[in-house]
């Protein structure tokens, strides 16, 4: 029986999940051959090519052996090259990774915006609170995800909220606002208009999304726990991302959240 893979820690998500190379005359080809750099693979890269660690530093970040950090970094490497020389698209998905919400401090960093975020929004053990997060602006659901300077933060318990607090991001913008919800401990964000990017991400940090939903943010929660919350499964907004798509930002559709949803799940757990 084969040993369970160990999961490898990640600081930090990458703003951009592909690239395709322009010139191609074959850019389907190069399409459905794209190259898959996982998200571990990734942070190899990262934290050695472009950080300047040394593998050892690297295992102590990822919290693997230096034997596994070799051997993702070569993979990558690989990868790299072949996407360099024939010319073909990556993109940056799957691999057994964990996102780093700042409770671990063995990566060694002593100012990480993370970490104070999680030591403020620290859950109290043995209490059912579900933290709810909502992009904030005056109010109301600010409608750009990528642009939120401001989470109003929910908890609640037996369907009920049992205290609010409106939270800075502290210039974090686009990619890096999923860690930040990671490090807030948030289970479900409600928002706006949101590119697919920054959906994925929030999927890697093993946050739900309620997007497409506008108005007023406390009635927004409310309607949630009530299950009967209008929003839109397939929202997408890439104004953050150099376009807007005017009236499909923030458009509700007609889905529900009730009994019998999905849980939340990520690539691994702690």
């Amino acid at each position: 029986m084969s040993r369970p893979v160990k999961c490898r820690m990640i600081c930090h998500l990458p703003q951009t999940l592909e690239f395709i190379p322009t010139g191609n005359k074959e850019n389907e080809a190069a399409e459905r051959e794209a190259i898959i750099l996982t998200v571990d693979e990734y942070e190899t890269i990262r934290l050695i090519d472009k950080e300047g660690l040394s593998q050892e530093q690297c295992c102590k970040r990822m919290q693997v052996a230096r034997t596994t950090v070799q051997k993702i970094y070569d993979s990558a490497r690989k990868k790299l090259a072949d996407m360099l020389s024939e010319g073909r698209s990556l993109k940056i998905e799957g691999g057994e990774y964990r996102l780093c919400n700042g409770q671990n401090r063995a990566c060694g960093i002593d100012e990480c915006y993370k970490q104070e975020l999680f030591k403020i929004f620290r859950k109290s053990k043995g209490k059912m609170i579900m933290r709810i997060a909502v992009t904030y602006e005056n109010g109301q659901i600010f409608q750009h995800f990528g642009h939120t300077e401001q989470f109003k933060v929910y908890d609640t318990e037996d369907e009920k909220i049992v205290s609010s607090e409106v939270v800075s991001t502290n210039g974090q913008g686009h990619g890096a606002l999923a860690e930040v919800l990671n490090a807030l401990q948030a289970e479900i964000l409600i928002c706006g208009g949101i590119g697919g990017g920054a959906q994925a991400a929030l999927a890697s940090a093993g946050i739900r999304l309620y997007g497409g939903v506008t108005g007023d943010a406390d009635a927004a929660v409310e309607a949630l726990l009530a299950g009967t919350l209008a929003y839109n499964p397939n929202v997408h907004c890439s104004h953050h991302e150099g376009g807007h798509h005017g009236e499909n930002c923030g458009e509700h559709g007609g889905h529900h959240h009730g009994e019998g949803h999905e849980c939340r799940h990520g690539h691994c757990t702690d």
